[in-house]
């Protein structure tokens, strides 16, 4: 098979741990008789500084004509990038946010997986944890908070800002199937969150759900308010199999998720639309303060690169060798800095971005 796939190094740590990600997918072409062709595409801070915007139309084309893209991250330090002197609009995470309406992504998977050799750098109390836990988090991403009108201006000598929060029984149902439809691949349980005791758009939200739930008989579902959903997640992870939820509630749960996996760097990342196109990222962000250095953990981003031959070119057995291969690699000791027993521990080994890589290569079956 020969795939086409996008590819957005962005900025700070982003080109390192996208360099690791395709030197898997090579090591997957090379197994498995696939041909995976490239082309870079310029967003973020690093678009900002070469067309001074975040995301050009012509970028916007490169992806469209890709099969999938594949991203690394993108922005910088918010106090000290000139990047954050512009314009909202015009800052690097204005591109993604203009990526993602302009290829209709309304569907943000955030798989949450605690490695057993990682319990030790999860925070939670090795009771909570004991067994492990594996969850996805379906987030609706091209509607809500984030895309609503938004303002500021002077009313009666006060500055007041206003942000609008919009969903329509359309985009709820469609991210709603795509969650049922998840959950049927895995232990059939939604659980929905909302904050329906307050918000008129989560009244819809939870009135769409249940209207979807009726078309799968095989899936149990459950409401759940935002915030006893937040606290769940740290008292009880392992009841949870497919979160759904709205942009930025699955915004802020997806990033807690994260770091009770043990690291935002195990973390990857899939947004699909309605067709086999998907970008596909790492959950962590640019970190700028680590770029440069080869310490970056590169593994979210290969992991997001499984999901990506999984998910636009269902090559499931080859995404299966790469997670095998990671797992394999972390049953063999091999940490990056950020997952490494703050204790010490015998027998584990702590390497850099390239050497993580090349060892997950190794091990592709």
């Amino acid at each position: 098979m020969e795939c086409r796939i996008g590819v957005i190094s962005g900025d700070g740590i982003g080109p390192e741990i996208i360099a690791e990600a395709k030197k898997v997918l090579n090591k997957i072409g090379e197994k498995y008789g696939h041909t995976f062709c490239y082309q870079d595409i310029l967003m973020g801070g690093c678009s900002i500084d070469a067309y001074k915007v975040p995301l050009t139309d012509e970028a916007v084309a490169a992806a469209k004509a890709s099969d999938a893209v594949l991203m690394g991250s993108i922005g910088g330090n918010t106090q000290t990038s000139p990047w954050y002197r512009l314009p909202p609009e015009l800052r690097p995470e204005a591109g993604l946010l203009k990526l993602r309406k302009s290829l209709n992504l309304f569907a943000n998977l955030r798989p949450a997986y605690l490695y057993e050799e990682l319990k030790e750098a999860c925070p939670l109390r090795e009771n909570i944890v004991e067994g492990g836990f594996d969850m996805m988090i379906m987030r609706e991403l091209t509607g809500g908070l984030y895309f609503g009108a938004r303002k500021t201006e002077e009313i009666d000598g006060v500055v007041t800002a206003v942000d609008t929060l919009t969903y329509n029984e359309n985009e709820i149902r469609r991210i709603a199937k795509r969650g049922f439809d998840i959950a049927l691949k895995r232990r059939k349980k939604v659980t929905s969150v909302d904050k329906a005791n307050v918000l008129d758009s989560s009244r819809l939200w939870r009135k769409i759900v249940e209207e979807t739930a009726a078309d799968y008989p095989d899936v149990t579902y459950e409401h759940m308010l935002v915030d006893n959903c937040a606290m769940q997640l740290v008292k009880n992870p392992k009841q949870f199999d497919v979160i759904l939820t709205e942009n930025m509630f699955g915004d802020i749960l997806s990033d807690e998720a994260s770091m009770i996996t043990g690291s935002i760097g195990m973390l990857p990342s899939a947004s699909l639309n309605d067709t086999k196109f998907g970008l596909y990222e790492p959950s962590g962000g640019s970190a700028p303060d680590i770029a440069g250095k080869g310490i970056a953990n590169p593994i979210a981003t290969i992991l997001s690169a499984a999901m990506l031959l999984r998910y636009s070119f269902d090559l499931d057995a080859e995404a299966d060798a790469v997670d095998a291969a990671v797992r394999q690699v972390l049953k063999d000791g091999y940490r990056t800095v950020d997952i490494m027993p703050q204790s010490g521990a015998d027998g584990v080994t702590q390497v850099g971005t390239s050497e993580m890589g090349d060892l997950i290569c190794e091990r592709i079956q």
